[in-house]
């Protein structure tokens, strides 16, 4: 079993079986793999960087903490096929902590390589472009969600957000922690707890190990 698992993370899965586009997969090819342990931080806030990286394997959560280290605040979760850190390419700081919620392979890109990158395929700016205005746009719509509404509002729109429609008419969300909702919602686990309680007991939700079953429709207040 020891062996088997060291041959696997030996090497990154190969790019044609991670989703992604065209021109991230021929941006990837020019990168330098890297393996990721669980745990780890990938990148630091307030660093200077000048690195992207493509993630091949694993799942990376971008976060924030307060001075004294008590609260969190998650940005967001991001899988195969999807890249991080192009906020830094100004020339800036980085904005928040990665770290990796399980083993990963990512391949890091220096912004010398993105730039060769784009002279020869200038369609790939556009693409990276849209990434930019789409992230920005959840990030809006997030904030105006924790600001706007109380514990049960941010709770619901949470849920509705990340359930999936699955064959018998239900919704599937997760995989979610209490936690790591009030870390997404900007407030404590005790009070996602007594939402998704009240929740459960009204037979709107059912746990699933870290997994949500939506049952009905959420009511708009509770």
């Amino acid at each position: 079993m020891a062996r088997s698992r060291a041959a696997a993370l030996s090497a990154p899965p190969p790019l044609d079986s991670v989703p992604m586009s065209d021109g991230l997969r021929a941006l990837a090819a020019r990168g330098e793999p890297r393996f990721v342990t669980k745990g780890r931080l990938l990148i630091q806030e307030g660093d200077v960087g000048n690195t992207i990286y493509i993630i091949l394997s694993g799942r990376l959560r971008a976060f924030s903490c307060s001075a004294d280290g008590g609260r969190e605040v998650t940005y967001g979760e991001y899988l195969p096929g999807e890249y991080l850190g192009e906020l830094s390419l100004d020339g800036g700081r980085r904005s928040a902590d990665v770290v990796a919620l399980a083993e990963a392979w990512v391949v890091t890109v220096t912004r010398a390589t993105l730039e060769r990158h784009i002279a020869e395929y200038p369609e790939f700016a556009f693409e990276l472009l849209s990434k930019v205005i789409r992230r920005a746009r959840a990030a809006t719509l997030s904030l105006r969600a924790v600001a706007l509404n109380d514990v049960y509002g941010r709770v619901a729109w949470l849920l509705n957000q990340r359930a999936e429609l699955q064959v018998d008419g239900s919704r599937l969300a997760g995989p979610l922690t209490h936690q790591e909702m009030a870390n997404l919602l900007a407030c404590t686990r005790p009070m996602v707890s007594r939402v998704m309680k009240e929740l459960e007991v009204g037979g709107y939700v059912a746990i699933e190990g870290r997994l949500l079953r939506l049952l009905k429709t959420l009511p708009t207040r509770f």
